[in-house]
């Protein structure tokens, strides 16, 4: 006859089964983290050798800016933000497809097609978007949107895994906002956004989940 102690075991293993087939839990704290400090890494290039330093910058910046000069910027800092999304994502995937080996997990089940879908949907319209602004010279609304729709496909894949994304997904969705109402602090709320808010998300879930 089971004790006690078994029978809370067994509700432990069936809890565990469940939640791993009903959630993606390969998400790696660590991934937040570095791809928090790459953010801040291209920051820092983007202000310090292509912005000449300019942290907060005025409405009539690009307009002031020569012709050939505009057309170089824009094709240096498109460079970057790629090099950037590039690198965050591969760190991303490399600690997820860790943390699933060495766990036992699988990286692509039924709920991480989900899981993708869910972020896709916002990051595609909301980088299309962003290229529209982009080429109209919106510049005030390319970091609002960035952040909003990112908070947006975060939100959308809290429910396939840990609670904690949606959470962050909302805080990104208040620094777009808040970005939006001023934007000359946009660079600044950027670095909010991708970089101190991915690293203090990344710390606290391998905290959580991982030590």
């Amino acid at each position: 006859m089971e004790t006690r102690s078994e029978y809370i075991e067994d509700l432990r293993i069936i809890k565990k089964v469940m939640e791993e087939s009903s959630r993606f839990l390969s998400l790696s704290g660590l991934s937040g983290l570095f791809a928090g400090l790459i953010a801040l890494a291209g920051a820092a290039i983007a202000v310090f050798v292509f912005l000449d330093g300019k942290i907060l910058l005025r409405d009539g910046f690009y307009i002031e800016q020569p012709a050939d000069d505009l057309i170089n910027l824009k094709i240096r800092l498109s460079i970057l933000a790629l090099i950037v999304l590039v690198l965050a994502i591969s760190v991303s995937l490399w600690f997820s497809y860790r943390k699933a080996h060495r766990k036992g997990l699988k990286m692509w089940t039924p709920v991480s097609k989900k899981l993708l879908i869910s972020l896709l949907v916002p990051l595609v319209t909301g980088g299309i978007l962003i290229i529209i602004f982009y080429l109209q010279h919106n510049w005030q609304l390319v970091v609002p949107s960035m952040l909003i729709f990112y908070g947006l496909a975060l939100v959308g894949a809290g429910k396939f895994t840990y609670n904690d994304v949606l959470y962050l997904g909302l805080l990104e969705i208040i620094a777009g906002i808040a970005s939006m109402i001023l934007p000359l602090y946009g660079i600044i709320f950027w670095c909010f956004g991708f970089g101190l808010l991915h690293i203090i998300y990344g710390l606290l879930m391998y905290r959580k989940y991982e030590r």
